[in-house]
């Protein structure tokens, strides 16, 4: 007791020594003794009994919610969210000489510095929003007293800052874990949340500058039309970046934030033109225009640009697709969000190589649809082996669909109308090679026109890196969204049997001048237990008797000697060879799988040959080089798997063996000759391949550079041509390479020349040099002229 008198005695004699204090004075007055102080030392005591026990209880207050005492007031944000806010941010792809390819977002957003901010921006946004942006500490005591007396006066309006609003758009304050037991409570669970945005905004003000907080809030307001951020609004509204905003610009963008829907420019133009000019007069208020400058500004109309980014259009959107799945499948197990961490993903392709490359297939395909067309007309594409035409192809094709699905589900009682609906016409817009037409078209109509389309694949490799410089995955992806480069599989034709002849060089002792008969084969084999027997023809139907060097055999693909070769070395070793060589598809081993009959995709083969110039190491092609967060740190590099898979001898072997098909006799890249601009000083080595029917049509190219592969046939096995005259792959698929690769040769930036393969770096002890004498030529007084047509499709290409 004699201490408490003690210190309260210490206490006085301190408070008497302050001059001049308010304080003092209600303080002394609260210690006097009751029955000594006077009516007014009364009032004056208890006035400052109940303003003190209010700062007490409000000091109380915000600390429990700060500290969510006993649970009572829900989480607040931790001190690492207030130190790194995150901000999702859009994910950028780039090609390999930096050209912006896509970009992956919930919301499109692209962070900006302070530094990239149009001072006629800030000018409007702290004229607008908060004109005392630069005094207060994340609360505007005055703006709140402005906000009381609107309330008391039925006129409310808001008095949160910047730095409330940040709040409000970086922490999610009503969620459920932010509750707290009170949450629910009426008014109460409000005041709660008002008063956790209060301690949040002064905290933020604590751990960043004014600029900082400025830049974080433009980074993350919504301005309507899926613009998040100021950077791509003034992308999606003027075409142009922030820090070139003029000041009826920023005007527009400011206004637009109060409202993004009621004063959006494109839909409500008036709102939003009044709104703009709210803003202006705002600014000419606070100085930062001069009434002439707001009279002259405020009478201009809003020219205003929607530009919105069109995931469907630009290049490489198969490419860009396909990395959508890998992407997200990388981040999910790496525990990152594509869609929010702004990463910049650096890719393999090269822009102007794409370009190259996608012009290519739109050309040639164009040219080759016609011929398909006329191939065709009068009749229909879709048949069978023995040409005819396939019963309900078109009704089956619908029901495949996951709209009929949906109306199989909505009319499941009623099956004739599903009917009407697929019979019925309805204006639509679809493609043609001429530019989308304007149609009229019933479901089933639509289905009919699009089946008769021949589509294409092209894949340009490095071989020595694995990265891949090209990727086309269809004549045009708004309309015809799969993939043909790694989503499709169909059967690769003669192309698969370099596979098999590496393996026979690597493994059995084979050389490019070993020699094998032409002649028929008959090979007998078990396939699940049950006996069978296969037995080829050659492409012409022809066998000639003739014992020919294995590299004369490829060069014209001569299936007999493909057949008996198989035999020799035996089927399952062309399987593993071909997984050596990363074909990961499922392959049927049997004596057919050298001619193609397991269905693979480009990707994988392209790959596979690409084993042929790097001295036999197979590396997986590449598309991703590295993975940048937003800060440009980098967080992954993509290293391609590599193996070793053939000798080294093995593969420059078969790298002239692929030369054969230029230089042996009625060789089958003969029409390669007919791009002038892919020779002089330069070797390339080729194979063509056409699949059963002619429904596949390939080619591989391979130069010193580049290993190129290239498939065009139907949307399915049913379309195809009739004959190899125009059907098969070195009419269809080889042209496209040929026209690929003199644009590259045309264009010396990308750095592919022309000339020869890279010497061996070993010793090459098998022979390999035994050119194949040319055939005569026939005697046109000898020949039918049915004949002469014969020997004219042998020379040309299969």
């Amino acid at each position: 007791m004699q201490t408490a008198k003690s210190d309260k005695g210490n206490l006085l004699s301190f408070l008497k020594k302050l001059k001049n204090s308010v304080l003092q004075n209600a303080v002394i007055q609260f210690f006097v003794p009751k029955s000594t102080e006077t009516k007014r030392q009364k009032w004056v005591r208890r006035y400052w009994t109940v303003f003190l026990a209010s700062i007490i209880g409000f000091v109380v207050y915000f600390k429990a919610v700060e500290y969510n005492f006993l649970y009572l007031f829900g989480e607040m944000p931790s001190i690492e969210s207030l130190e790194r806010p995150k901000i999702p941010a859009a994910s950028e792809l780039y090609t390999a000489d930096g050209v912006l390819l896509g970009r992956y977002f919930k919301e499109n957003r692209t962070p900006v510095t302070y530094e990239q901010l149009s001072p006629h921006l800030i000018e409007a946004l702290i004229a607008t929003e908060d004109i005392r942006f630069h005094e207060h500490s994340g609360i505007d005591l005055k703006a709140l007293v402005a906000v009381a007396a609107s309330i008391a006066g039925g006129d409310p309006r808001g008095g949160s800052t910047l730095t409330q609003q940040l709040v409000k758009n970086l922490f999610n304050m009503r969620g459920k874990s932010s509750r707290g037991l009170l949450g629910g409570v009426p008014i109460l669970g409000a005041l709660i949340i008002k008063t956790k945005e209060w301690i949040t905004a002064i905290n933020l003000e604590k751990h960043f500058t004014k600029e900082e907080i400025m830049t974080m809030y433009l980074n993350t307001v919504e301005f309507g039309n899926n613009a998040f951020g100021i950077y791509t609004a003034s992308k999606t509204f003027f075409n142009t970046v922030p820090q070139k905003l003029n000041r009826q610009q920023a005007a527009v963008l400011v206004g637009v934030l109060k409202a993004p829907t009621y004063y959006n420019p494109f839909r409500n133009y008036n709102n939003a033109f009044r709104r703009r000019n709210t803003v202006l007069f705002q600014m000419q208020r606070y100085g930062y225009l001069t009434l002439s400058q707001y009279d002259s500004i405020s009478k201009m109309p809003i020219k205003a640009k929607l530009t919105v980014e069109n995931a469907e259009e630009g290049a490489g959107t198969y490419f860009k697709s396909v990395m959508n799945t890998y992407l997200e499948e990388w981040c999910k197990q790496n525990g990152y969000d594509l869609y929010a961490d702004g990463f910049k993903i650096y890719t393999t392709i090269d822009s102007r190589m794409q370009k190259l490359a996608e012009e290519a297939v739109a050309e040639e395909i164009a040219g080759l649809q016609k011929v398909f067309d006329d191939h065709w007309r009068g009749l229909v594409p879709w048949t069978n082996k023995k040409g005819e035409v396939l019963p309900n192809y078109i009704e089956d094709a619908a029901k495949s669909t996951s709209w009929y699905k949906a109306l199989e589900k909505k009319y499941a009682k009623k099956p004739d109308s599903i009917q009407v609906y697929l019979n019925k016409p309805k204006r639509m817009k679809v493609f043609s090679w001429k530019g989308e037409v304007d149609t009229l078209f019933s479901p089933l109509d639509s289905i009919r026109y699009y089946k008769k389309f021949l589509h294409a694949g092209l894949m340009t490799l490095d071989p020595y890196s694995g990265n891949i410089k090209a990727w086309v995955g269809g004549i045009n992806y708004k309309y015809f969204k799969y993939d043909h480069v790694m989503q499709s599989k169909r059967q690769p034709g003669s192309t698969f049997k370099p596979i098999m002849y590496a393996a026979a060089i690597d493994s059995m002792g084979y050389s490019p001048c070993s020699r094998i008969t032409d002649s028929p084969v008959y090979i007998r084999y078990k396939e699940n237990g049950e006996d069978k027997s296969w037995s080829p023809h050659n492409a012409d139907w022809v066998f000639t008797h003739s014992n020919m060097t294995l590299r004369h055999a490829m060069g014209r693909s001569i299936n007999s000697v493909a057949a008996k070769l198989t035999e020799l070395i035996g089927w399952t070793t062309v399987a593993h060879y071909a997984r050596r060589m990363g074909i990961t598809s499922k392959l049927n081993e049997v004596p057919s799988i050298t001619l193609g009959s397991s269905e693979v995709s480009l990707y994988e083969m392209v790959g596979a040959y690409g084993t042929f110039l790097n001295e036999g190491v197979w590396i997986e092609p590449r598309f991703i080089t590295r993975v940048e967060d937003k800060n440009a740190k980098i967080i992954h590099r993509f290293i391609p798997k590599r193996r070793a898979a053939l000798k080294p001898e093995s593969a420059f072997l078969m790298t002239y063996m692929l030369q054969g098909s230029l230089q042996e006799p009625m060789g089958t890249s003969g029409f390669l000759y007919g791009y002038p601009k892919l020779f002089g000083g330069n070797e390339i080595g080729g194979k063509t391949g056409t699949s059963t029917n002619n429904a596949d049509g390939w080619y591989f190219g391979v130069t010193k550079d580049l290993v190129t592969g290239v498939w065009v046939g139907g949307d399915d096995r049913s379309i195809h041509f009739r004959n190899g005259n125009v059907g098969e792959g070195g009419r269809t698929a080889l042209p496209i390479y040929g026209v690929f690769m003199e644009k590259v040769y045309d264009h010396p930036e990308l750095g592919i020349t022309k000339g020869a393969f890279p010497k061996p770096s070993i010793k090459i002890t098998k022979p390999y040099f035994c050119p194949t004498k040319p055939m005569p030529k026939p005697d046109s007084t000898n020949i039918n002229l049915d004949s002469l047509q014969l020997l004219q499709d042998v020379e040309g290409l299969r």
